[in-house]
């Protein structure tokens, strides 16, 4: 796989290394492939956005027990639900 090299604000770079549990090179992966479909205007099957995620977040993907995806879709959903149902309308 190809590597890149980012620059960022020596602030940034400060905050990033105060969280060593997150792989910032995912982070940034995962913000291209989404803003290259979005300036793409396309649509991607989920095995092509698979791929262009990579083999360890597949890898991650598919360790993951279900159950904590239902329960992370489920807390979004409350979520989304409470701002939405929480924001003025004019």
């Amino acid at each position: 796989m190809p590597n890149i090299t980012l620059s960022i604000p020596p602030d940034i770079y400060r905050r990033m290394r105060k969280h060593p549990e997150i792989k910032w090179s995912e982070v940034a992966r995962k913000a291209i492939v989404e803003y290259l479909a979005k300036i793409e205007a396309e649509e991607l099957s989920s095995d092509e956005l698979l791929s262009l995620l990579g083999d360890e977040f597949r890898k991650e993907l598919e360790s993951t027990p279900v159950g904590e995806y239902e329960k992370a879709l489920k807390e979004t959903r409350d979520a989304e639900w409470k701002r939405l149902s929480t924001t003025p309308t004019s």
